[in-house]
């Protein structure tokens, strides 16, 4: 079969079937492009084990981010993509390699960026004020901690949010919904920042306005950007982004007694898998463990 029609139809699958978001359609789309385009794929019997290999070679020896060659994460994105590609074929019974022949690299195990417990509360109390810009930003803080909201998932909320009720639904990644909780902190901020707005706008974060502008929905990089200042305010040196605080509270439910396959539900995560890279920090709660139920030997 024709590899660009293929690819079409797989594109298609992936979006309107299996729901994916737009931005990951055309990532795949870039990522199988750029094979077909490298190895000379025109027919779907044309992707073999050699040329994925080759493929393989000339992605490690490109160049990177920065002066290094591409990460190793980068490229099993690549290999993803085929391997889902091969398993579309092979679902519709088009001949291709198959997909099992695909492996990714293995990756050294993720570091998560964290903030300390002391850190968080100078963060939290950093946005303290009247002005709405201070009312807003507080309650952008609260509501991350809250809910380990992911900061798109953040930006596309509404100001109709039920603040009489202590969850909310949100639409997460691969358009899956999920249930979130409001602590009441954060409930308490966003009622205060919302009884100071003045404008109509249906988000409930936006831009401070300037004179009769209209406001706008806050964006991700402005966020991040709020959430640099704040850091900087609350003395926080090391790199604060809205995936740290998602990390944080990932790392507050499993220090306080959480089990794995909760926070998994509560971060939305598709795979346990995702969720393990935050199990390590239960190092604490491991030594406690040992330290009661090991027998301990004189010496």
């Amino acid at each position: 079969m024709d590899a660009e029609a293929a690819k079409r139809q797989f594109l298609e699958y992936i979006e309107i079937e299996r729901g994916r978001a737009v931005k990951t359609v055309e990532n795949y789309d870039h990522y199988l492009s750029r094979y077909f385009e490298q190895m000379g794929i025109k027919k779907t019997s044309d992707i073999s084990e050699q040329n994925v290999r080759e493929f393989r070679l000339w992605l490690n020896r490109q160049p990177g981010a920065g002066s290094g060659s591409m990460k190793r994460r980068t490229q099993n994105y690549y290999m993803i993509a085929l391997r889902a590609f091969l398993k579309f074929l092979r679902k519709r019974d088009i001949e291709a390699l198959s997909p099992e022949k695909i492996e990714l690299a293995k990756l050294p195990e993720r570091q998560l960026d964290l903030i300390s417990p002391a850190e968080l509360d100078r963060l939290l109390a950093s946005a303290n004020g009247e002005e709405l810009r201070q009312l807003r930003d507080k309650a952008i803080l609260e509501l991350f901690f809250s809910t380990g909201l992911r900061v798109s998932e953040l930006c596309s909320l509404d100001s109709d949010l039920d603040l009489s009720q202590d969850s909310f639904p949100i639409r997460g990644k691969g358009e899956k919904v999920r249930v979130v909780f409001l602590s009441a902190a954060a409930k308490e901020a966003v009622a205060r920042y919302l009884k100071a707005r003045k404008d109509m706008s249906e988000a409930l974060f936006v831009n401070i306005p300037i004179g009769k502008e209209m406001p706008t929905r806050l964006t991700p990089r402005s966020v991040q950007r709020i959430l640099k200042h704040y850091a900087a305010k609350a003395g926080i040196t090391k790199k604060l982004t809205p995936h740290v605080l998602r990390h944080a509270f990932a790392t507050d439910l499993l220090n306080n007694g959480a089990d794995i396959r909760s926070v998994q539900q509560l971060l939305g995560h598709a795979s346990i898998n995702t969720t393990q890279i935050y199990t390590h920090i239960t190092d604490a709660h491991l030594r406690e463990v040992h330290k009661k139920y090991h027998s301990n030997r004189e010496t």
